[in-house]
Parts: structure tokens; sequence; C-alpha cells
């Protein structure tokens, strides 16, 4: 079986069996909930399903300390309006084992985060630099490099016409 078919596969059972939720992740909170609009696997899939937009899909753990600090990344204001152009998924890993073992393509680290086509592709394109041996791990000491992702992620490097911040490619160079 293609990667592309467990994916597909992992993300059916995870539908058919109802396993996740529609409601926002449980630590979404801790992750800037209230600027970012987190989703569980379900609903993210079937969000990008609907809109076509990418999945960020951020793996974490409530124990992983590299996890505590990735958060305060997303609490950046320039991160915060770039992930509106993008479906975000927030996985617990001890909770949602099945999810952490279908999109695993380089290991089951934490933290990890993953920029996911609405057709299921891993986009290998858009990973971080920090970690040559872990790819999808990304900067966790400032926002600088989920920021370049972000933005390189979006649809020819920007933003398809929605207002901007207007140094949001400056800030994602920095």
């Amino acid at each position: 079986m293609t990667r592309m078919a467990s994916v597909i596969l992992a993300i059916t059972v995870l539908l058919a069996a109802g396993l996740a939720s529609a409601r926002p992740p449980e630590a979404a909170d801790a992750w800037n909930g209230s600027e970012i609009n987190w989703r569980s696997m379900r609903s993210g899939v079937k969000e990008a399903t609907a809109t076509g937009k990418t999945v960020v899909l951020v793996m974490h753990a409530s124990w992983c300390s590299s996890c505590k600090r990735y958060r305060e990344v997303f609490k950046d204001p320039a991160v915060v309006q770039a992930t509106r152009s993008y479906v975000m998924v927030l996985v617990d890993v001890d909770k949602e084992p099945e999810v952490n073992g279908a999109f695993s393509p380089d290991g089951t680290y934490v933290p990890r985060t993953l920029f996911i086509t609405p057709e299921g592709d891993v986009r290998t394109d858009l990973v971080g630099k920090t970690d040559p041996e872990h790819p999808h791990t990304i900067d966790i000491s400032g926002p600088g490099e989920l920021l370049a992702l972000l933005v390189r992620g979006m649809p020819d490097g920007h933003n398809s016409g929605k207002p901007v911040h207007k140094n949001l490619d400056q800030q994602a160079q920095n």
C-alpha cells in the first residue's frame, strides 16, 4: 500500500469511527485557541476537503517541554494572521495514537508540524531546517521559521488577495 493510500485509509477510519470530535481540541487554549481556530482531525479534514485549504497539523504531547515552548510561537501576531489561510489541526499524540501513527513520515517525535494538502499529501517542500533528521521539527525559539513556512505555503507565496499584515513577508524573512 502506498503512503498516500495509508493516509487516506487512516483518515477514513478516523472519520468513520468518529474518534475525533468536531469540538476544538482539548489543549487548544494553551496553543492560543482564542486567536487561532484549532480543529480536531475530523473537522479539519472535513474543512480542508470543502475549502481546498492546506492543513497545518501540529502534533504535541502534554508532557513535552519543547511543545510547551512551541506554544508560544503561536501567540505571535504575524503567525496568528498567517494561520487564517490554513486549516489548523492540533493533535495530542497520547490521546490520538492512530493519527500520530498515520502522520509520521519520519517518526513520531513531538512537537512536529506537517503541511498536508486537501488530498492528504504531506508537503515535503514545507519543512523545518532545525533538525535534518526530523524535518517536521520547527524552531521553537521564535516565530521566524514557522512564519516563513506559513507564508511560503500560501498560494503564490501570499494570502490569495486577502488582507495581510503589511510586514508579514518581511517578518517571515527575519
